[in-house]
């Protein structure tokens, strides 16, 4: 392990590019450290509760707590080849009372898997308080755009109208799912516990051994110290299902703003060019073409949310071949895995929050789309009511067939939609409903059905959701 990081060497672009700074100090190396000491302090308290250690030992611990030497801490590992090892060197050189009662009865992992189970809770309070800040963002929206017709597509093709804060609260509901699946993996999180090697806690009901405590008796102490639960049954570590769960929450959020940002790709190419990503006055979209304004931060959302459910299906190997009591391949992997996952999400949630709050919408394209495609939409609402005003189905149907794909031809010609004018002068048509009528029956703005009054209530919901507390 180098001791210092500069431009010269490789750095993952997570180190200073992606993620918030908040984000990655805390899934650095000295937060870590501060962490596994904070569990030293917490074992040796309650060690003391039965007189295994004593006072001035589990003060002097505490009073260099902070005091992380990754100096001295890199050079320890180097000649002892294991990190946490190394750290207790350190730390009980800095401790000259208590240093050598420093992990009493432990397990690496009994400081380990509990300082993850408390950066994994961090980072996901960390994750909730971006999303609920993005939610916030989309709800407002929503309520924005909730009578705003628009033309939507099935299959890429036009289909019926819809509303803008309609289709913006397809966003917001697969948002509101996460949110809440985020919140309950969060409230779940467990630590190990203080165990042992296997899970047995042989090592403390040895110490223990004379007193009048029993290794669940310290284990709750140390747990309570913490403020973290425990499982009540583990091997050498906390189960790995729980990192595979924490990581298909993250995978889930990643979804949900992909199909955000890669239908705002869509939307803004020029062909259709109703909504688009904030384009600064000095921002280059092209190198070599000075008139592009492509969609940067949408694609940079796909590119990152294309990475996190790949991460996460290392979680899932790491717990399936979790092999027995213990194998260590999941080590080298989860100093990676764990926060890039993190920190990937935690941008791309700052992204999509910019984009939305900034979201172009251009009204004049979005109506002439409307008024492109929308009637044939339409032509759905006018054969219910030539049916209700005694019409034969059937028949109303080949008419409006006909007229359609004439419609069709003349649009893929540059032509106007000559369908309007069409369907409201022909007899067969207008001997059941005025020509007038068949016009504002094909005026597809007002065929939304009662989409602003969905998106209205989604948008209740999100608030009503996120004003709940996130701690579990």
């Amino acid at each position: 392990m180098p001791d210092s990081f500069s431009f010269d060497t490789f750095l993952s672009p997570f180190s200073w590019r992606y993620g918030s700074q908040e984000m990655r100090s805390l899934w650095s190396e000295i937060h870590k450290r501060r962490l596994w000491r904070r569990i030293w302090v917490a074992l040796a308290e309650a060690e003391s509760t039965w007189g295994l250690v004593t006072p001035e030992q589990v003060e002097d611990l505490r009073a260099h707590e902070m005091n992380v030497d990754m100096e001295a801490a890199v050079e320890a590992e180097r000649l002892l080849r294991h990190d946490l090892m190394a750290e207790i060197s350190v730390f009980a050189a800095q401790c000259p009372i208590g240093g050598g009662i420093i992990h009493l009865g432990a397990t690496s992992m009994d400081i380990e898997d509990n300082a993850d189970a408390l950066r994994l809770r961090e980072a996901l309070d960390l994750i909730l308080s971006a999303l609920k800040g993005l939610l916030e963002a989309i709800a407002g929206q929503i309520e924005t755009w909730a009578d705003q017709p628009t033309m939507a597509f099935t299959h890429i093709q036009p289909a019926e109208p819809t509303t803008i804060g309609y289709r913006l609260a397809l966003y917001g509901q697969d948002l509101l799912m996460d949110w809440h699946e985020l919140n309950h993996v969060r409230a779940n999180l467990r630590g190990k516990g203080i165990k042992g090697a296997v899970g047995t806690s042989a090592s403390y009901m040895q110490l223990l051994e004379g007193t009048s405590a029993s290794p669940a008796e310290l284990e709750g102490r140390v747990m309570t110290a913490l403020d973290l639960p425990a499982f009540g049954v583990s091997s050498q570590t906390y189960p790995r299902k729980q990192d595979w769960l924490v990581a298909a929450a993250l995978a889930s959020v990643a979804s949900s703003l992909y199909k955000f940002a890669f239908d705002l790709r869509i939307l803004q190419s020029p062909p259709i060019g109703e909504w688009s990503e904030r384009f600064e006055a000095r921002q280059v979209g092209s190198s070599a073409m000075p008139f592009k304004r492509n969609p940067v931060d949408a694609e940079k959302i796909d590119s990152l949310g294309r990475l996190v459910p790949h991460l996460a299906a290392v979680t899932w190997d790491n717990a399936s071949h979790s092999l027995l009591e213990r194998t260590l391949d999941d080590s080298a992997n989860r100093r990676e895995v764990l926060p890039v996952m993190f920190l990937a999400t935690d941008e791309i949630i700052a992204v999509a929050t910019r984009l939305i709050g900034s979201l172009a919408i251009d009204e004049v394209a979005t109506a002439q789309t409307l008024a492109r495609y929308g009637v044939f939409a339409a032509t759905e609402r006018l054969l219910m009511e030539l049916a209700k005003a005694g019409a034969n189905r059937q028949d109303m149907h080949h008419v409006l067939r006909e007229y359609s794909m004439e419609a069709w031809v003349a649009i893929k010609e540059g032509a106007p939609n000559p369908l309007i004018d069409n369907l409201s002068v022909d007899e067969r048509i207008t001997a059941y409903i005025p020509g007038e009528k068949v016009r504002a029956l094909l005026d597809a703005a007002g065929y939304i059905g009662d989409a602003p009054q969905r998106a209205r209530a989604l948008a209740a919901e999100i608030r009503q959701a996120i004003s709940v507390s996130t701690k579990g």
